[in-house]
């Protein structure tokens, strides 16, 4: 297995990290290896961190559970496996059958 261009930053590296894994635990039931990655540049994980909780709050009349089925469209559609995984995984949580 190939190593990756950019080694993941430690769960446990620093608080922030930490608190940010505990985000994603809570919310999707998982972290995403990816936020460790962008964890070596804290400012990108956490503008992605804000980008995220402005899509999928819920204000608007577009359920967690629709636009999370819309994720997992949009990444079969580009051919992501790795977001779709994501994608369909947290759909489920947010109550799609």
């Amino acid at each position: 297995m190939k190593r990756p261009l950019v080694d993941p930053l430690d769960r446990n590296a620093n608080q922030e990290a930490r608190e940010m894994a505990e985000f994603y635990e809570e919310t999707l039931g998982f972290t995403p290896n990816s936020l460790f990655t962008m964890m070596r540049r804290p400012r990108i994980a956490a503008a992605f961190l804000e980008m995220n909780q402005a899509v999928m709050e819920n204000k608007g009349r577009v359920s967690s559970a629709l636009k999370r089925q819309i994720a997992y469209l949009s990444s079969m559609t580009t051919g992501c496996r790795y977001c779709e995984a994501h994608a369909i995984r947290a759909a489920v949580r947010y109550g799609s059958e």
